[in-house]
């Protein structure tokens, strides 16, 4: 085995004393691999990583005082748990359970090692300031489809909030506790397998707020489980295209989809409630933009659309409030 995953303990002699644990971490857990890297590009872990978070208390994600960001996930080869830290420039990272190693190795990928920004060329003051100020984003690519699909699924039609309970309530009634230590009173969680996903009973999908259609369209893609995971490796574009093969599955969710599992720096997001207006507020003070004028607006970063909606969303410039917040659903029986 590679000494760069070399098991470390949790303490450690250093001058005569003890190394600190990361925040809440039992002192009576050990730590399985352990892994460093230097990233050749500026980087920033909570812009990079960030969209990977599905709410404050996403069971699957967690930021502690010290820095760290925590991600569990169910790798190709079983559920594992990661923390990763940026110290001095440089990451350091630990891995527990079964998917320790893939994590480990996977490493670089999410943290942008395969993201090209050079091609990005800012058009407009706003993006450029914003692009200055904001120089270790890079856009993740976590290679894993579902992960970020069924999330995306329950966000179609609802506020967010209530697309983060449901996505909260069902990882951690169905899901299994992340192995190794996480923070305390985290409660982590790794996001079911299909088949637990599919035996689901109607009425825990009724409890966690998700309607039919949308629990239909999740069963339907965990059917397909591998086929989908394949479009990981695809150009974003193919991958898109095999996503929206699943009835309920269209431009939104694939877009949403492939800008995590896929790094896709073009695919930006159609047929939502609220970026026409802020891409058309921000770059031609038009809050009332579609997603015809959103696309066209944004030509000039043709290939780069996605990060160029990223670093404006990044500027703060939104327009003022003038409408209520969309109003919470109330499904019906399932």
């Amino acid at each position: 085995m590679s000494s760069r995953f070399a098991p470390r303990p949790t303490r450690t002699s250093v001058r005569g004393g003890e190394t600190a644990v990361p925040v809440g971490v039992p002192r009576q857990t050990t730590a399985h691999l352990n892994r460093t890297w230097r990233p050749p590009h500026p980087l920033d872990l909570g812009l990079t990583l960030g969209p990977l978070r599905r709410g404050p208390a996403d069971p699957t994600f967690r930021t502690t005082p010290d820095g760290s960001v925590w991600r569990v996930s169910r790798t190709p080869q079983g559920p594992g748990t990661l923390r990763v830290a940026l110290r001095a420039g440089t990451v350091e990272a630990e891995a527990w359970g079964p998917g320790a190693a893939w994590f480990l190795d996977q490493l670089p990928v999410l943290l942008g090692e395969l993201d090209d920004p050079e091609p990005f060329e800012p058009r407009h003051r706003l993006v450029a300031a914003t692009a200055r100020r904001r120089p270790g984003l890079r856009l993740t690519r976590t290679s894993l489809v579902l992960e970020s699909l069924i999330p995306s699924i329950l966000e179609q039609k609802v506020t967010t909030d209530e697309a983060y309970r449901a996505w909260r309530l069902l990882v951690r009634k169905f899901g299994e506790p992340a192995p190794g230590p996480t923070p305390a009173q985290a409660r982590m969680h790794v996001m079911p397998e299909p088949r637990t996903w599919s035996l689901i009973p109607s009425w825990e999908w009724h409890k966690a707020g998700v309607d039919n259609k949308r629990a239909a369209t999740i069963l339907r893609a965990v059917a397909r489980a591998s086929r989908l995971e394949e479009a990981a490796a695809m150009e974003p574009l193919k991958a898109q295209a095999r996503l929206e093969l699943i009835p309920g599955i269209g431009p939104w969710t694939s877009a949403e989809t492939v800008q995590r599992s896929n790094g896709a720096p073009d695919a930006v997001t159609t047929g939502d409630l609220h970026l026409p207006g802020i891409i058309g507020y921000a770059l031609a003070d038009n809050r009332d933009a579609d997603d015809a004028e959103m696309l066209r607006l944004l030509t000039p970063y043709e290939g780069q659309r996605h990060r160029a909606s990223r670093l404006i969303l990044l500027s703060g410039r939104t327009p003022p409030r003038r409408h209520p917040r969309m109003p919470k659903g109330n499904i019906a029986p399932l």
